[in-house]
């Protein structure tokens, strides 16, 4: 399948999300991938991997670039020759990219029960407003994490913890948009971030 949503944030930024449903060899077919990239992808020992990776650069695609126009830093994150911002994500069938003139961080994340066992692993403040008993539950962790996620690949430095330097204002799963704090070092930053939901997954990502 092609692309699965193309979402514009605003006149900066735009985020395009896959859904994997094409082959190994199908999604490898089109693409030049430059020689690192072609060793890691074969270097992954998990197909699903691969196909994550693989339409990411379809993605890159899809915004008019191609995996050339990508590099990372020495933290792991992802650049653009341009000097455009990305982040990318992919989990089990889905991935996305969001591309903006300013920083940006976006996850995407299967809604599992699991996150309930590992919560207190990423949550503090936020368990003052969440009810462990409500449908819900699992949704609003999944979103936390996203949120969190998708900040913490904003910033890229190495230290931050979850649960000590992020913070999640409580929020509706209908308002489709929380904001954030990041407490480092004695610096604070506020963002706003939006989530969506699809098939069971979610969508963090920052709003610059």
């Amino acid at each position: 399948m092609p692309l699965y949503k193309s979402i514009t944030v605003n006149s900066q930024t735009t985020v395009k999300i896959w859904k994997i449903e094409e082959s190994y060899n199908a999604l490898m077919q089109p693409l030049e991938l430059k020689p690192e990239s072609l060793e890691r992808v074969l270097s992954m020992k998990s197909q699903l991997h691969q196909r994550g990776f693989l339409s990411v650069r379809h993605l890159l695609h899809e915004f008019g670039y191609t995996d050339q126009d990508l590099f990372y830093d020495q933290n792991g994150k992802p650049h653009l020759k341009d000097g455009k911002h990305i982040s990318i994500t992919h989990s089990f069938t889905f991935s996305g990219v969001i591309v903006s003139d300013k920083d940006v961080g976006i996850d995407i994340e299967m809604q599992r029960d699991k996150i309930g066992i590992i919560a207190k692993k990423f949550v503090d403040y936020e368990f003052d407003y969440l009810d462990k008993t409500s449908s819900d539950y699992i949704k609003k962790l999944t979103i936390i994490w996203g949120v969190k996620e998708s900040l913490y690949k904003l910033f890229a430095t190495p230290g931050m913890l979850f649960k000590q330097h992020f913070l999640v204002i409580p929020f509706m799963i209908e308002d489709g948009e929380t904001i954030a704090w990041i407490d480092y070092k004695d610096k604070k930053y506020r963002y706003t971030t939006a989530f969506l939901e699809f098939e069971g997954f979610t969508c963090a990502y920052v709003v610059p």
